[in-house]
């Protein structure tokens, strides 16, 4: 693919991983100016996603080096030509990226893009190119690349929000946290009463569980093996807790609801813990699980009445959700602010350590200072 010569290049600082594993180095990298359709964006903070992690452990030695981040916030720089409603100096958060043309797109479900996986896992434009290449590294990790002091992303994948409030806090809206209260609000669409597990009260299972306690869902139980987080799950709206170390899911969840359950969240991945879900299904039940980049979650039939969802993104249109839950923040019913941990940039090996311990919920890196733009 042939690159354009005249665009103007900014000089970037970026996490770049080069082998299986990591670790990530920051290294001096070039960047291509925007396109006509693109912004460039300077990111203040980034969370770290649990798909970053899965990405850097599974990596191909072999292929290019690549730049993750996908929960990005930022000031815009720079805009290109065809850019219509965002401006320089406006404060945005980035989300997954989506190609804008196909029917699932153009009929307002961009979560169902035809080209969802080519257009944030490809590691370049849908044109092929890639605004890295002079520096031999591959960027456009869900339309962004955040792991790094400047962007490109491009109207569909960019939610202008106000200068009231901290980007930092912002930035983990864009993929872990929408994809679990979306899971709750608009894949699931839990009604008040239902009640609802949460297998794994990560990033993810807790925006469930305070989706969940939003729609007035009960008993609304927590599951996992961190005593720290079932802690936290119950100030965050939980009713139950189960500390699946010590107890039986199954026979817990039958003492707490009398039955089964309406709705399971199953966060975890777990081939195991999915077999378990559809088993303590009430009737007419309904499973979701996060298949992730290439993850298909298998499990044996299930028995008639009882569906299975796999979620992305939260079936979530970022532009409309994500200030939804700005809103709900706002207001003091969605708290996701106390899962938040913040690290420098220069620490983002040592934040994703954390993460995969389980010692850290959701990671934020602050990569540059908002006073700077």
């Amino acid at each position: 693919m042939a690159h354009s010569s005249d665009a103007r290049v900014q000089k970037i600082q970026a996490a770049v991983l080069r082998k299986r594993g990591g670790p990530l180095k920051i290294e001096s990298l070039e960047l291509e100016g925007p396109q006509d359709d693109e912004i460039l964006v300077r990111i203040i903070a980034t969370g770290i996603c649990h798909t970053d992690i899965k990405m850097c452990d599974d990596w191909d030695g072999a292929a290019k080096p690549v730049v993750l981040g996908h929960e990005g916030a930022g000031i815009v720089e720079q805009v290109g030509k065809k850019v219509k409603d965002v401006r320089r100096g406006d404060h945005v958060v980035l989300s997954y990226q989506s190609c804008g043309q196909c029917h699932p797109c153009l009929d307002g479900h961009p979560a169902d893009c035809q080209r969802f996986y080519e257009v944030n896992f490809g590691f370049q434009r849908l044109d092929g190119s890639n605004a890295l290449y002079r520096s031999g590294v591959r960027g456009h990790f869900f339309g962004q690349s955040s792991f790094a002091t400047h962007v490109l992303a491009t109207e569909r994948n960019l939610v202008k929000v106000s200068e009231d409030l901290r980007l930092e806090v912002l930035a983990p809206l864009g993929c872990g946290i929408q994809t679990g209260a979306g899971a709750v609000l608009n894949s699931l669409k839990v009604p008040d009463g239902a009640s609802v597990a949460v297998f794994g009260t990560g990033a993810v299972g807790m925006a469930a569980l305070m989706a969940a306690r939003i729609v007035g869902a009960n008993p609304i139980i927590g599951v996992d093996i961190i005593p720290m987080r079932l802690e936290l799950a119950q100030e965050l709206g939980a009713t139950h807790t189960i500390n699946n170390r010590h107890d039986d899911i199954a026979s817990r969840l039958s003492d707490i609801t009398g039955s089964g359950v309406d709705y399971v969240l199953e966060t975890t991945g777990n081939s195991k813990l999915l077999q378990l879900a559809t088993n303590v299904l009430n009737p007419q039940g309904a499973v979701a699980i996060f298949s992730g980049a290439s993850g298909r979650a298998r499990c044996a039939p299930l028995p008639e009445g009882r569906k299975i969802f796999r979620i992305i993104e939260g079936d979530a249109i970022p532009q409309q959700f994500i200030p939804r839950m700005i809103k709900l923040y706002q207001a003091g019913q969605f708290p996701f602010d106390r899962l938040l941990k913040f690290y420098d940039f220069s620490e983002i090996n040592q934040a994703m350590a954390d993460a995969k311990r389980g010692d850290t919920i959701k990671p934020v890196l602050r990569v540059n200072k908002p006073l700077d733009a």
